[in-house]
C-alpha cells in the first residue's frame, strides 16, 4: 500500500521542504509555505506507468513536417495580434488578471468567434453556473450554436468531455479550482495547479486542441501557484487595466509563437469588450492644448508604437520631505529623472511635490520616455506649455544627455500619422536614421536642458 507524507510547498515559487519554514529559501517571501500531504508511488505503479506511455523515438529534422500546424484566424485583430498571428493548434495559453477586469467576459466572446469559424468549442467553468454565462452570452448578443458549456472542477470528468465533444478550444475558468482525483490536496494547493496544468499540457501537444487557462492574480499582481506554471504553458498573457476606466490592456509576458510585450488594447462597453483598432488616437482622444505639464512620448509595446499623454504636476510643499508619486512608469525612473532635472538644469524641485500620470492606463517600462516625463516636469515648473505638434523620444542620462533608442523610424511614422509636424529625438539618432518620414521636422538634441530649451514655447 502507498505511504502518504507530509510536507511544506511555497506557494510563490514551489520549492518543497520536509518541514514548515517561516521564510521560503529561494524566493525569500514569507509565511508562503503551504503544508500538503503526498501519497507516494510504490515502485510496481512508476513501472507500470512508464510502460504505458508510448516510446519515444529521435526523428531526422528533415523528415518532420509542420503541416496542420496553421494559426487559425481569428477576427479580432488585437487578440490576434497578442498572440503572434492567431492561435496555434495544440498551443496551452495561460491568461491572468485581477479579478472583475474581464477575462471571462473577453475569453466568452473569443470562444463563441471560434465555434461559429473553426469548429466545436468547450468552455469549462469551476466558478459559474451554465445559466450564469447563458446570461453573459445573451448581455454580449453571441450566438453560438457549437459552443458547449459545462461546470466542472474534477480534471478527468474535463479530459471525458473533451472526447465526446472533440472541440477545437477548450477554456478552463479557472485552473485553481481543478482538481484531480490523484492528488490528496486540495484544490487551488501548488501541486493540484502543477499537475492539471501538465495534463492539460499533455492534452494539447496530442490531440491538437487549444487550451486556455484562467488564472487568478495575487495582491503583488503575479499569476497566483508556483512560477513553474508559467514555464509549463506556452504563451502567458495578463489582461491590465483599472476596473475604474474603460480601456483593458492585454500583455504577452511569454510567447513561444511570437513576439513577447505585444499589446492589445480593448474598451469595455455594456455590450463586451471592443478591440481599439488605433490605441494612440483613443489615448490622445481627450488632450487639451497648451496645457503646461503635459508631453506626448512614443513608446513601444512589442512592436506597436503608441503615443501616449505623460502628464507632470509640481506644487509647493508644506513637509519637509517632498512626494514623489508616478502613475504608469516606474517610481525609481522617476526619482532619477528629478535628481538630473536638479543637478543638470538647476530646476529647483527641493521643495515641489511632484506628481507624474500616464493617460489611459498605460504601464510605460521603456527607458525611450524620460524625455518626455522630464520635459513635462519642466513645463509645469515654469508654466510655460510644450508645442502642441511635437512628440519626444530619448533617453536621458545621469550626466543630462540623451542617448539612442531603438526602432526610431517606426516611431517617427506613427508620429507623423497622428499629425505631429516636429519630435525632438536625441543628436546621435540622426545618424541612424535611414528613412526619415517627409513632413515631420526632426530636432536633434545632445543634452537635457537643450531639449527642454527648444521645447518649451517662448515665455
Amino acid at each position: 500500500m502507498a505511504k502518504s507524507k507530509t510536507q511544506y510547498v511555497c506557494r510563490v515559487c514551489g520549492r518543497t521542504t520536509p518541514a514548515y519554514m517561516g521564510r521560503c529559501p529561494r524566493c525569500g517571501k514569507f509565511d508562503t509555505m503551504d503544508e500538503e500531504t503526498v501519497v507516494a508511488e510504490t515502485a510496481v505503479s512508476t513501472q507500470k506507468r512508464q510502460r504505458s506511455g508510448i516510446p519515444s523515438k529521435p526523428v531526422r529534422l528533415p523528415n518532420i513536417t509542420s503541416d496542420g500546424v496553421e494559426r487559425l484566424h481569428l477576427p479580432n485583430q488585437e487578440f490576434s495580434r497578442v498572440l503572434g498571428g492567431g492561435m496555434v493548434p495544440g498551443s496551452l495559453v495561460l491568461v491572468g488578471g485581477d479579478p472583475g477586469i474581464g477575462k471571462s467576459t473577453l475569453l466568452l466572446e473569443i470562444t463563441a468567434t471560434m465555434a461559429n469559424q473553426h469548429g466545436p468549442a468547450l468552455y469549462v467553468s469551476g466558478e459559474e453556473s451554465a445559466r450564469q454565462i447563458k446570461m453573459r452570452a445573451d448581455r454580449l448578443q453571441l450566438d453560438a450554436r457549437d459552443l458547449f458549456l459545462v461546470t466542472e472542477t474534477n480534471l478527468q470528468t474535463m479530459l471525458d468531455h473533451v472526447q465526446e465533444v472533440k472541440p477545437v478550444l477548450l477554456i478552463v475558468d479557472s485552473i485553481q479550482t481543478t482538481y484531480t482525483d490523484d492528488l490528496k490536496s486540495s484544490a487551488g494547493s501548488v501541486s493540484q495547479v502543477r499537475e492539471c496544468a501538465s495534463r492539460f499540457q499533455a492534452l494539447a501537444k496530442e490531440t491538437g486542441v487549444t487550451v486556455f487557462l484562467v488564472g487568478h492574480v495575487t495582491k503583488e499582481g503575479a499569476i497566483a501557484g508556483p512560477r513553474v506554471l508559467e514555464h509549463i504553458v506556452d504563451t502567458v498573457l495578463y489582461l491590465e487595466g483599472d476596473p475604474f476606466h474603460r480601456y483593458r490592456l492585454l500583455r504577452s509576458v511569454k510567447n513561444r509563437f511570437g513576439a513577447t510585450s505585444e499589446v492589445g488594447v480593448f474598451e469595455m462597453v455594456e455590450r463586451g469588450m471592443v478591440e481599439v483598432p488605433n490605441p494612440s488616437e483613443a489615448f490622445l482622444a481627450e488632450r487639451q492644448i497648451n496645457s503646461p505639464g503635459s508631453a506626448i512620448a512614443v513608446t513601444m509595446e512589442g512592436t506597436r508604437p503608441l503615443l501616449v499623454e505623460i502628464q507632470a504636476l509640481a506644487s509647493g510643499t508644506t513637509f519637509s520631505n517632498p512626494r514623489r508619486t508616478a502613475n504608469g512608469i516606474d517610481y525609481n525612473r522617476l526619482l532619477l529623472l528629478t535628481a538630473v532635472l536638479s543637478r543638470r538644469v538647476r530646476l529647483k524641485l527641493h521643495d515641489k511635490d511632484i506628481f507624474i500620470n500616464v493617460i489611459g492606463g498605460l504601464q510605460i517600462k521603456e527607458p525611450a520616455a524620460d524625455l518626455a516625463v522630464a520635459v513635462s516636469v519642466a513645463s509645469n515648473l515654469r508654466d510655460r506649455p510644450i508645442y502642441a505638434d511635437m512628440v519626444l523620444v530619448g533617453e536621458v542620462g545621469l550626466s543630462g544627455e540623451l542617448r539612442t533608442v531603438s526602432q526610431l523610424e517606426r516611431r517617427l511614422k506613427e508620429a507623423l500619422k497622428l499629425g505631429f509636424k516636429r519630435c525632438i529625438v536625441p543628436r546621435n539618432s540622426l545618424r541612424h536614421l535611414i528613412n526619415s518620414p517627409e513632413g515631420l521636422e526632426i530636432i536633434g538634441c545632445s543634452s537635457l536642458r537643450e531639449a527642454i530649451d527648444k521645447a518649451l514655447l517662448p515665455a
